[in-house]
């Protein structure tokens, strides 16, 4: 396999270059993960692929210097390539935990090293965050679209293996149940799904009778798992259903069957098929027969799907997920926020793009609703030790006020409110620092912060936007240099 810490891109070591001849490879830097805007409209996004980018950071100076002369050649190289291929990631990274839920402009992740050793982390740091995020994004709209069970079935049409196996992952912690991926399943000891395909319906021969032959010897060659037929390969109420029913009752398949049965629609109207295909299945007493439904599905189709009443048990979804069909690039940037202690920003025509500067830290402030529980109320980025944090820290009482309406603000008094910090050390000296938590408890700790969102929060179409706010000093220091910047152009002359 392919060292991905150098799935990069070659200005990242043409100005490592320039680090290393002038004497700043090692100046003093943080640099921040973040992005600008959610995609579809999002109220946020979720966070997948820390643990890979720290195995990424882990590979860091592990080729021979015989690699880098393949992209780096010539003798005025010579001493670079020797130091690049000895050079060890040693500084610190801080990161939001996977199934974290992030809103636009909070750091994701943060480096804190020297100068050469964290800029050529930016390409193969947002290769993984980007995928990771966009299918993890799309999994968690699909999956809020339903309270039934939603299945990631998209490796087919993923863009290549790895990012079937990696998307398979962001998935299942953004809400997904199940995943057809079995590389992913055995990765992360999550187990895998699926039953059948079409073909292996027409290999007992295309007729009415080999359909139920194909059903009876699966069920056959299965029993003691869970069983699913896949009924729509000719005709879906007038053998299909029917097939499966008879295979079921010729092996002795009713609701006793602890495994789980059920069948499968993939085509069609899948609202008027699973509400015909209810009817006979309780007619002929398969009460506990589930009803399961694929077929090019995403968010939009699910809740049509359930506001026409359809009788669906599960979802299987491919492509909408696997690939994040409806918005497939996500928008996480690495930018350079501080240099020997000194804030630095990227300012730009385009007022997106302006970005926080300084060493920062996130806090998210919760308070305890006597109905509704503990509901997070706001988010707040500081600099590191600044007034703000000092008091959320001390547990004091302080005021947020949106950065671009300073007349919409919110006072938490001492007392009434808990604070905690959404990143965390995970690399310390360039050694990981942290335990690798399971995929299952990745995906319990999305649900589980999902659900101190209000449903208001959490909806699809028109979300209720969160607070997220920055402090007094981050704000003033981002403007300061905003206007030393504004002041140094307008009497800039050649």
């Amino acid at each position: 396999m392919l060292n991905y810490a150098y799935c990069s891109d070659k200005y990242q070591y043409t100005m490592g270059k320039s680090f290393f001849d002038s004497g700043m490879k090692d100046q003093h830097s943080v640099f921040n993960l973040f992005y600008r805007k959610a995609p579809e409209n999002n109220n946020w996004a979720v966070v997948s692929g820390v643990d890979e980018v720290i195995e990424m950071i882990a590979n860091l100076g592990n080729m021979d210097p015989v690699f880098f002369e393949k992209f780096l050649p010539g003798d005025e190289y010579k001493d670079f390539r020797g130091y690049l291929s000895a050079m060890k990631f040693t500084g610190n990274v801080y990161a939001m935990r996977e199934g974290e839920i992030v809103f636009p402009n909070q750091p994701i992740i943060i480096v804190e090293g020297p100068l050469i050793e964290a800029q050529v982390l930016e390409t193969p740091m947002l290769c993984i965050m980007n995928h990771q995020m966009a299918v993890a994004t799309k999994a968690s709209r699909v999956c809020r679209a339903t309270n039934r069970p939603v299945s990631e079935f998209g490796s087919r049409r993923a863009h290549g293996p790895w990012a079937a196996t990696y998307g398979a992952k962001a998935a299942i912690i953004a809400g997904c149940s199940a995943t057809s991926n079995i590389l992913a399943g055995v990765k992360y000891d999550y187990g895998s799904t699926g039953t059948m395909a079409h073909s292996y319906v027409t290999s007992f021969g295309c007729s009415v009778e080999g359909e139920h032959k194909a059903f009876d010897t699966y069920v056959k060659t299965h029993k003691g798992e869970p069983l699913i037929m896949l009924i729509d390969t000719y005709d879906t109420l007038r053998c299909g259903i029917l097939n499966a029913m008879k295979a079921f009752r010729e092996n002795g398949i009713d609701d006793s069957y602890t495994a789980g049965y059920g069948i499968r629609l993939d085509s069609g109207d899948l609202a008027y098929l699973s509400m015909e295909c209810r009817r006979i299945l309780d007619e002929n007493g398969f009460n506990a027969c589930k009803i399961f439904a694929t077929n090019s599905l995403d968010e939009y189709l699910i809740t049509d799907l359930e506001r026409q009443g359809a009788c669906i048990d599960s979802y299987g979804v491919g492509d909408a997920i696997a690939t994040s069909k409806a918005a497939p690039c996500f928008g996480n940037v690495y930018k350079l926020v501080e240099i020997e202690g000194q804030a630095v920003l990227k300012r730009s025509e385009d007022k997106i793009k302006l970005i926080n500067p300084g060493f920062q830290i996130t806090y998210r402030i919760m308070k305890n609703d006597p109905v509704k529980g503990d509901i997070y109320k706001v988010d707040v980025t500081c600099l590191r030790g600044d007034e703000l944090s000092r008091k959320i820290e001390n547990g004091e009482g302080f005021t947020v006020c949106d950065e671009y309406d300073r007349y919409k603000y919110k006072t938490f008094e001492p007392g009434e409110y808990t604070a905690f910090t959404l990143q965390h050390k995970v690399i310390e000296n360039g050694e990981r620092c942290v335990p690798v938590h399971t995929l299952a408890e990745k995906k319990a700790y999305y649900d589980n912060t999902l659900a101190h969102f209000s449903p208001s929060e959490r909806r699809l179409i028109n979300p209720h936007y969160y607070k997220v706010d920055i402090s007094d000093d981050l704000y003033n220091l981002k403007m300061s240099i905003i206007n030393r910047l504004v002041s140094e152009i307008k009497d800039f002359k050649l």
